[in-house]
């Protein structure tokens, strides 16, 4: 079920909240949780069960960690063995087969495996519960259904963000539900929706159009449409996602960590990636970097440890090489910054024509970066990458559709929409305590929920990109 969808905005969250808000405290984490297993079945029942019996592989690992003293290491690697299994399976398998046969010239057939929903998030969330038991941080979870919870939270648990149980340990056993919090998580909830359904959704047409396209025949231009196009696809597709989340989150009492600060107006690599994802790149920093050292050890292996952090990012975002490049392309640049000191080198050139160059940068860099992240594979990457920067050989005479084609003015224009909601001019905007910016404000959200619901009940086009990572 999507949080775009018609069911969810007027049948489903509308039941859950009306029985969440009449009902005894007792009984909110049992609804919460039965909603939940509700709306991941929807969509899949079938992996119902995978997702089940992750929470009963952590529940017991936990257990074990902290029961046997002498062996908890052990049942840490083998809890975390057992949660990466299903993840291996589901969403590598065929591409290790793939690369098997290619390098030992075999041709073994690919099973029929289609990875579900969710898993790469709830798999991350449950190895973090384990290896905080582990380290010590709070104690295992006796009640399974509290656990439960925390995995298969609804409003984060298809596409995050990625929540670790010490942020919300607190919130599960005792939480707050009221006015301020409901108001401002539909407040958040809309302007997520309107980001990922006007917005994102707009984008996608742009973008798509051109990436199905042969890059052979169609002009440079167009590619950098395309790519730019894309880059605010994704970006507004999962922070819109994001927002809802959060929203849904304080609707229902929780407070869900920032995914997303603004990231397209970093000034380096290394500051994209403290605003972009952020809840997985604190995952990968507090699980993978410090356990491999962090910046504790030599300035050579603390370079080592960034290189594993972003291969490894790549390969969680998809079982392809074009997601590897892709992570190696970023691991590459943050390696350079780390070189050359980037907080040092920012505070030295510092002037606006600097900071200018600085931004453009980094744009140059995410947006190469996101082309071959939406490549259907290396090669078409590479080929549109050589379009865009006029070295590959265009077949004028099968340029099939003109210039008006990819852009028309109603998507021109939300493109202009999609530039200024990139950059921070509306941050502060829900905290505003002046009574007529929040009547503006509330006229503005509720025009842009009807326009959202309008848009929706229109097209049939609405997917989530990272429904597929």
């Amino acid at each position: 079920m999507l949080f775009s969808s018609m069911s969810f905005l007027f049948m489903f969250l509308p039941i859950v909240l009306l029985l969440y808000l009449v009902t005894k405290k007792e009984l909110h984490n049992l609804i919460l949780l039965i909603a939940s297993v509700i709306f991941y079945a929807w969509g899949e029942p079938k992996y119902l069960a995978i997702m089940l019996l992750t929470i009963i592989i952590n529940y017991f690992g936990a257990i074990a960690i902290e029961k046997f003293e002498k062996q908890r290491k052990t049942a840490l690697v083998l809890t975390i063995l057992l949660n990466l299994s299903f993840l291996i399976y589901f969403k590598y398998f065929n591409f290790l087969l793939e690369n098997f046969n290619s390098l030992f010239h075999q041709n073994i057939e690919f099973l029929k495996v289609i990875m579900p929903i969710g898993i790469s998030f709830y798999t991350f969330q449950a190895i973090s519960y384990v290896i905080d038991v582990y380290r010590g941080q709070f104690r295992a979870q006796k009640d399974i259904y509290k656990l439960a919870l925390f995995i298969c939270l609804f409003p984060q648990l298809i596409a995050g963000p990625i929540v670790k149980y010490h942020d919300i340990q607190e919130q599960i056993d005792s939480r707050e539900v009221n006015f301020e919090k409901v108001s401002l998580g539909v407040k958040r909830f809309i302007i997520g929706l309107s980001k990922k359904v006007l917005i994102a959704n707009t984008m996608a047409v742009i973008a798509d159009k051109i990436f199905t396209q042969d890059p052979h025949t169609f002009s440079h231009l167009t590619a950098w449409l395309g790519a730019f196009a894309y880059s605010f696809q994704l970006y507004f597709d999962f922070s819109g996602y994001s927002d809802m989340a959060i929203g849904l989150g304080l609707i229902f009492g929780f407070r869900f960590m920032e995914n997303f600060n603004y990231p397209y107006i970093s000034k380096s690599i290394t500051e994209f990636w403290r605003r972009w994802h952020i809840s997985l790149s604190t995952w990968f920093k507090e699980y993978v970097y410090i356990s491999l050292g962090g910046n504790r050890c030599s300035k050579i292996k603390t370079l080592r440890n960034l290189g594993i952090v972003f291969l490894l990012t790549g390969i969680w975002h998809g079982a392809a090489w074009n997601f590897v490049l892709w992570g190696i392309w970023h691991g590459v640049f943050i390696i350079i910054e780390k070189i050359i000191n980037i907080k040092e080198f920012e505070n030295k050139y510092n002037s606006w024509w600097q900071k200018t160059l600085q931004h453009v940068y980094c744009i140059f860099i995410f947006v190469i970066g996101w082309v071959m992240f939406r490549a259907d594979n290396v090669k078409y990457g590479w080929d549109y990458l050589m379009n865009m920067f006029g070295l590959l050989h265009l077949r004028l005479d099968e340029f099939v559709y003109v210039q008006s084609y990819y852009l028309d003015k109603y998507e021109a224009f939300i493109i202009f929409v999609a530039i200024l909601c990139s950059m921070p001019l509306f941050k502060n905007m829900l905290n505003s305590r002046n009574r007529l910016e929040k009547i503006f404000l509330n006229c503005w959200l509720m025009l842009l929920f009807i326009l959202s619901a309008i848009t929706i009940a229109a097209n049939t086009y609405n997917p989530f990109i990272y429904f597929r990572f």
